[in-house]
Order: C-alpha cells, then sequence, then structure tokens
C-alpha cells in the first residue's frame, strides 16, 4: 500500500544521512542565495538549493460526509481507484476535462456512470463533450449538485443525494459499493511563495522543459506542483528524480557540490 511503500522510501534514504524536518513552510525568500526559508515554528532553514514539491490539493464539495468517507467509497483520482468499482455504478461530480477523461475512463469498468453538473453546459473541450455524451453507459444530471453522502454509520459510501438546482426536487442514487469521484480541478499548493516564484494562471509553477528549472537559479520544481496535466504518483516521483539530477548538477557548476 501507498503508505507502507512511502515508509520504506523515508528509511532508505535515512540510511544515506537524510535529515527529516516537520514543519509547514510559510515563506521562501529568493532574493539571494542561501535561501531562507520561513516556518510556522518561526525557524529560518537556509538552503542553497531548494526543490518545491508541495503537489496539489483536489478541490472538494464541501460537505462533512465527503470528509468523512474520503478514501471510503469517496475518491478524487478514477486511475487510481477506478477498478475498485468494476461493474458497480459511480458517481462523478464536474464538468471540465478532467470530469470528462474520468467520466469516459470509468465508463469502461462501472455498470453505469451518473455525472453531475451544476450548469446546462460542460465547460470541456468539444471533444471530450462529444465523446461523453455520445456513451450510453454515461448519464447526465445538467443543473444538480450533490448535497449529501450516504453511509457515514457504516463508514461507507452508501448513496448520492442530488438536488436539481432549479426546482429543487432531489434524488437518491444508492446500490451496494457505489462510488462518488469529485472531479472539479485541484489548486497547486503555492501560495507560501507569494509570488516568489513564477507561476501560471491556475498557481502551478514554470518550469523550463525538459528541466526542473524554475526563473530562479537554484529553485527547482517536482510533481503535480508543477504538473496541471498527469497529476500521477509515478510522474511525480519521475519528476522528483529529475529535480534531484538538476540541483546536483546546478552546485556543482556553483563549485557548491560535494
Amino acid at each position: 500500500m501507498g503508505p507502507e511503500l512511502m515508509e520504506r522510501m523515508r528509511a532508505q534514504v535515512a540510511r544515506f544521512g537524510t535529515e527529516f524536518q516537520f514543519a509547514t513552510v510559510t515563506k521562501v525568500e529568493t532574493g539571494e542565495r542561501p535561501f531562507r526559508i520561513h516556518t510556522d515554528s518561526g525557524e529560518i532553514v537556509q538552503a542553497r538549493t531548494v526543490i518545491v514539491a508541495t503537489g496539489s490539493a483536489p478541490r472538494m464539495l464541501g460537505l462533512p460526509s465527503e470528509r468523512e468517507l474520503t478514501g471510503k467509497g469517496v475518491s478524487t483520482c478514477a486511475t487510481c481507484d477506478g477498478f475498485f468499482y468494476k461493474g458497480k455504478p459511480v458517481v462523478i461530480v464536474g464538468g471540465g476535462d478532467s470530469a470528462m477523461e474520468e467520466a469516459m475512463y470509468l465508463a469502461g469498468l462501472a455498470s453505469k456512470v451518473t455525472l453531475v453538473h451544476r450548469r446546462d453546459s460542460f465547460r470541456a473541450s468539444k471533444i471530450m463533450q462529444e465523446r461523453v455524451l455520445a456513451n450510453p453507459k454515461i448519464e447526465i444530471k445538467w443543473d444538480s449538485a450533490v448535497v449529501e453522502i450516504l453511509g457515514i454509520e457504516k463508514n461507507d459510501c452508501g448513496g448520492v443525494v442530488i438536488e436539481n438546482l432549479k426546482t429543487g426536487a432531489r434524488e437518491t442514487i444508492s446500490a451496494p459499493g457505489i462510488g462518488l469521484f469529485v472531479a472539479i480541478g485541484h489548486t497547486p499548493v503555492t501560495g507560501f511563495l507569494d509570488g516568489a516564484i513564477e507561476t501560471d494562471e491556475q498557481g502551478y509553477i514554470r518550469v523550463k522543459d525538459p528541466t526542473s528549472e524554475t526563473n530562479v537559479p537554484g529553485i527547482f520544481a517536482a510533481g503535480d506542483v508543477m504538473d496541471p496535466r498527469y497529476r500521477q504518483a509515478i510522474t511525480a516521483a519521475g519528476s522528483g528524480c529529475r529535480a534531484a539530477i538538476d540541483a546536483e548538477r546546478f552546485l556543482q557548476r556553483e563549485g557548491d557540490g560535494h
């Protein structure tokens, strides 16, 4: 499982002298090297290079039941969890390309896909909309929102309550093993940088492809914080490897390598 793999990897790098410090970074001063990294404990860490790998956080519906049932019937990643719903009904919330992609992917696994969107038209690209609308296994609930998730008592998603935002009418989609996938976008965790590193309009860090270099020499980015497209553990790990190599070579060029 993922947590066990993380612990094994942490133990492996600890054998080679890696030091770990657990704190929340509140600010990074990038004006000169060494960079100054401020934490919520008031401590300032100095570093000759920095790799930003803070990831992105999925946007959620804001329901208490959603928080309680995340990982227990509620998911934000179809490619991660879709297989658990093979032959079972699923509900997806969203209207952009991500929601369309997840709907098409899950339609190949689930018995039925119900796509809930709060407007009367999708924001997704035309080709993605056409594919979803033409798929007989996908039913669209227009002008609707998920207002409750059932099953907290059993610690498992037992159903989804959908409300039509125009009429107020409610319906419950309930079935054994039903799953809810929230696909309303992600927010990169870059607020603490306060504009010190260049980002795109969504807040994702811009890198000088194919490297992990940012616009600030000595600062690199890896993983979902700079990748709005793939957002997978394996691609994040690969970009982490690239960032580590880029940082090492940067130090060697600067005469700081050991």
